[in-house]
């Protein structure tokens, strides 16, 4: 099969000549024709699958290591642990899968840039989202959203954590992902006490009537992750 008709493995082809080069020049033009030069792919078809060249790699590692961390939660045992211990355990998995510290340095990098922020944070939202997708979701209204942002940040934070932590088997980063799900189940249970409060209840419940127009999306999308549905719809 040609490069022309199969853009995964060109694509998977440019990644993995890319990842040796990443420690020396980054996620850059350099690197990029290196790995196309490497793999051994036309200048014009690697353009064609990554026309924004070593940026269209970076993402693509990225979502190398969301892949793999979906198949390792498939095959792991939740039965017995808490659903606040699922979380935390596939954060985890999901740092084992970035399995080149350096690339994911660089990476980092390059999403903080104001030219690519706009993709990094598309790209940390697609993490939250296979997460919690992978744990059974079910969640449909503004919940879905609220969800996927709070573990957003908290995998943004943990990944910088990660690449300081220099502690035996990275000990110190579970610790840091089990005390960041903590505070989240903690804002959670706030929550839950203010909607049981008689003072506040009124607030709260004309705040679930405001955002009851929030859905969750239907179908993909690549403009915008959801829907608003206004009451006449």
């Amino acid at each position: 099969m040609t490069d022309a008709t199969n853009p995964r493995t060109t694509v998977e082809r440019l990644l993995d000549a890319a990842l040796p080069h990443v420690a020396f020049d980054g996620w850059s033009d350099r690197c990029f024709d290196a790995a196309v030069a490497d793999a051994g792919i036309e200048p014009q078809a690697a353009l064609a699958h990554c026309p924004r060249r070593a940026v269209d790699l970076a993402a693509a590692y990225h979502r190398r290591g969301d892949a793999a961390m979906v198949a390792a939660l498939a095959a792991t045992d939740l039965a017995a642990l808490r659903f606040r211990d699922r979380v935390a355990h596939a954060v985890w998995l999901r740092i084992r899968a970035a399995d080149n510290r350096e690339a994911v340095r660089r990476g980092t990098a390059l999403f903080s840039m104001p030219l690519h922020a706009a993709e990094g944070a598309r790209l940390i939202w697609g993490t939250a989202d296979r997460i919690w997708s992978a744990l059974g979701d079910k969640s449909r209204d503004y919940n879905w959203y609220t969800k996927r942002m709070t573990l957003g940040a908290v995998y943004a934070s943990v990944v910088l954590y990660w690449l300081g932590d220099h502690s035996d088997g990275c000990q110190a980063t579970r610790d840091f992902i089990d005390r960041r799900i903590a505070d989240v189940m903690a804002f959670e249970e706030t929550k839950a006490r203010v909607r049981k409060s008689p003072v506040l209840k009124p607030l709260a419940v004309a705040l679930d009537r405001l955002l009851s127009g929030i859905h969750a999306p239907s179908a993909p999308r690549d403009d915008v992750p959801g829907h608003w549905e206004s009451p006449n719809d």
